[in-house]
């Protein structure tokens, strides 16, 4: 299925495939999506109800377009109770996580005596989620995207997800927003889902801010509408790269590449290792463990697509090749997992050590699972608070200090021509 290739004696075409992975050719459906953006500013839920019957093939009215508190009770009853528990548990884990990263709300020093800088925090007044759906359910997202943005003190969180066949929302979405402090959920998806958060329509209110994951033309939406509110980023499909040394356990990492190819035939799973018998070893596995899997297909064609099991010379330049690719997430299964991570500049999200699979990640350990992909990890990080607060800077200055501070500005000031700033200094300390 995949057959391990020396890092060194790559093709530049075959690095060039791996380290561009799937990611979304945005421009190809940008012109459609801007008519969608459009339709939608001009006409609103009218737009909203013709999209929806479009492409999800649901009908619906205008009272229709927001989930009933009724919908949300029913969405509990129908949802397995050990289900709901595990839900409020990883809520519980992503809120205790998300809380340690919060800024002092205000922080002063000292640069000067009688000159005092700092900063203090100020949530963002509302955030829009996209939280894809449809056929599919992802509890798991809600969660990730509404707790920080609570935590932060957002004042209004709203999310937008596609209806299923039935017209009905996907109970586990519907728990999942409830018990994350959604506010208001509205049956609405694809790029006509953003261009109504961004812009407004007579349901559903304009926000500050999109977060979130989706397809190829929400991602799109996304990028055209940024400027009117502010965005994550866009996320692309899911990939790992596992760096592993002859430590590792062949059956693990075979799995581990598996558990990744399962989301999407475009997900990207690759292994880098110094050990040509592991390389070999988990090519072995590959084959009879994907055949036992439900998703096999999709598994196959993803790692056909996009897999690699890549034998480096040595942990360099192992470390080398996964600081290029800039992984969504990003194993480490060797001897000395930390003194790796030391070496790591570019990664979404890093997992350390045998027993810590990706999916405790996705799910459980409380750390953040929206996450950059397709090299952007070479940017920025996944999401968090940071991500839901704004954090101006604050002067505080005595007359002392500003008079310690006037011939460097009375200098400059006259050197850029502006004379004026010069004098409103010296007007104080008269």
């Amino acid at each position: 299925m995949i057959k391990p290739k020396l890092l060194k004696q790559l093709t530049p075409p075959e690095l060039e495939r791996i380290l561009e992975r799937s990611q979304f050719d945005v421009e190809a459906v940008k012109p459609q999506v801007i008519k969608i953006i459009e339709n939608v500013r001009k006409r609103g839920d009218s737009a909203l109800i013709g999209y929806t019957a479009q492409f999800d093939k649901v009908t619906l009215n205008a009272r229709q377009l927001q989930v009933s508190r009724e919908e949300i009770l029913a969405a509990y009853k129908s949802t397995p109770r050990n289900v709901i528990e595990a839900l409020k548990k990883a809520a519980k884990n992503i809120e205790r996580f998300h809380r340690k990263q919060l800024p002092p709300e205000l922080w002063l020093t000292e640069t000067e005596k009688g000159v005092k800088l700092g900063r203090i925090r100020r949530p963002l007044r509302s955030v829009g989620l996209y939280i894809p759906g449809g056929r599919a359910a992802y509890p798991s997202t809600v969660l990730m995207t509404a707790i920080p943005a609570r935590i932060a003190g957002v004042e209004k969180i709203i999310a937008c997800t596609p209806p299923m066949p039935n017209g009905k929302v996907n109970p586990l979405t519907l728990v999942a927003a409830d018990i994350a402090g959604v506010m208001a959920i509205f049956r609405v998806g694809g790029a006509q889902a953003i261009a109504a958060m961004a812009y407004g329509t007579e349901t559903i209110p304009k926000v500050d801010k999109i977060v979130g994951p989706g397809n190829i033309y929400v991602t799109a939406a996304k990028i055209l509408v940024y400027g009117q509110v502010d965005i994550d980023f866009s996320a692309g499909p899911s990939e790992i790269l596992i760096l592993a040394d002859n430590t590792a356990d062949p059956e693990i990492v075979a799995m581990d590449l598996i558990s990744q190819a399962e989301h999407d035939p475009n997900a990207a799973s690759v292994v880098v290792t110094t050990s040509s018998y592991l390389a070999k070893e988990i090519e072995k596995r590959l084959g009879s463990l994907v055949r036992r899997e439900k998703r096999s297909r999709i598994i196959e064609q993803s790692l056909r697509k996009n897999g690699a099991i890549l034998i480096a010379s040595n942990l360099k330049e192992a470390v080398a090749f996964v600081n290029e690719y800039a992984p969504e997430h990003l194993q480490i299964m060797a001897s000395n997992p930390l003194t790796i991570l030391r070496k790591i500049n570019h990664a979404g999200s890093i997992f350390l050590g045998p027993y810590s699979p990706v999916p405790a990640g996705d799910y459980a350990t409380g750390a953040n699972h929206v996450l950059p992909t397709g090299g952007s990890a070479k940017l920025y990080a996944g999401l968090s608070i940071d991500d839901f607060v704004k954090r101006p800077t604050v002067q505080m200055i005595n007359k002392a200090g500003l008079r310690k501070l006037q011939k460097i500005i009375s200098t400059l000031a006259e050197a850029e021509g502006l004379p004026a700033h010069a004098r409103v200094v010296e007007e104080r300390l008269k």
